[in-house]
Order: C-alpha cells, then structure tokens, then sequence
C-alpha cells in the first residue's frame, strides 16, 4: 500500500473521546518496550509518529493515527507494566479490554512479540482473549534483525509451540522484511470492512 499521508489525531481513554467517523482500525498491541512504536512508524515510513521511549510503560493512552484518510492504526497501551491485579481482564486493563471488546470498526489486531525471547503468559491470554470473542488478529515477531536465520527460525519455531501452534510473522524495522505480509492481512480486513458497510 502507498501511504500518502499519516497524521496522529487524538489520544483517548473512553469511549467517548474515540474517533466518531467509522473508519475501519488496526490495533497495534503487545507488552511494554517489545518495538510496537518503531513497528508502526516502519510500516507507514514515517519517523517519529508514534512515539518511542526507553521507559517501559510510558504510553497510557489510546492514541489513534489516521492513515491515507481512510482508515486508522491504533497504538495500545503496552501490557505487563501496568499496575493491575493478576485475572486476564485486569492484566489488560479496563481501558483497552473496553476498546477492543466494543469497537466496532476494529478490523485487525496486531499482536507483537520480540522474536529474541519466547512469548509471555501475558502475550498468550492477549492472543486467547481475542480468539474467545472471534476477533482477527495476527502476532508479528520484531526485531528479527538481530539474530541470526538459523537463531530466527529456532525462535519462531519455539514462540509458535507457547502461542499453541500459531504462525508469527518476523519483521525488522530495520529492514522492512516483513511489513509486504502485514500489509495483505491489513489491507484484506480493511476491505472486507468497506464490503460489509456496502451491504
């Protein structure tokens, strides 16, 4: 997909304060400094739009970027920093359970991992949270640049049997390898969305 243009337009922590305009969303999730900013801003060549940070934790709110004018990417809060107690409602959070659960132009979750270390138990509830209510969703392995294809293959190998068998895509903000398999998975959803609405 050619990206003409990517303008941040609001952070949110209601529902009220969303994006009214019923444009389709790509939610961007996973836990607290595992690439998610740079993963973003790679896929849109754009530096600098979604914020990165050193500090874990740092972004606390739902911050929605408007992309080509047509639809929306949705950068999440990062899991696992959170001051919440243990069930998987509250390792999530209120905020973000509450937008995925109700967002009806959510078409595609990304769930993003950090191909140099396995899943955590945190990343598998996400991943089985959004399977108990059928929500799309694809994990997408980061940082794949820094190891080795042998190292890469291994891990994926091994990040795939935690996710109980789910395939993950490797990507490198570094290289871009990678981002050709998210854009079909977004831009499918993005016009499966356009069809439903046509009906």
């Amino acid at each position: 997909m050619k990206i003409t243009s990517a303008t941040f337009e609001k952070s949110a922590t209601s529902p009220e304060h969303y994006p009214r305009d019923g444009r389709p969303e790509i939610a961007f999730m996973g836990r607290s400094n595992v690439g998610k900013s740079s993963l973003i801003n790679s896929l849109l060549g754009v530096r600098g739009l979604a914020r990165t940070s050193n500090t874990p934790g740092r972004t606390q709110l739902i911050n929605f970027f408007l992309i080509n004018d047509a639809f929306h990417f949705v950068d999440l809060p990062g899991y696992g920093y959170a001051r919440v107690p243990r069930d998987v409602k509250k390792h999530w959070g209120p905020m973000v359970e509450k937008y995925l659960a109700t967002r009806s132009g959510l078409v595609l979750s990304i769930v993003i991992t950090d191909s140099r270390h396995e899943p955590t138990e945190l990343d598998l509830l996400m991943k089985e949270w959004l399977e108990a209510r059928g929500k799309p969703f694809i994990i997408v392995a980061t940082k794949a640049d820094k190891l080795s294809s042998n190292q890469l293959r291994a891990n994926l190998s091994r990040a795939s049997a935690v996710l109980g068998g789910s395939e993950l895509v490797a990507y490198s903000a570094v290289t871009r390898s990678g981002a050709a398999r998210i854009w079909k998975e977004i831009t499918s959803r993005i016009a499966d969305f356009g069809s439903r609405i046509a009906d």
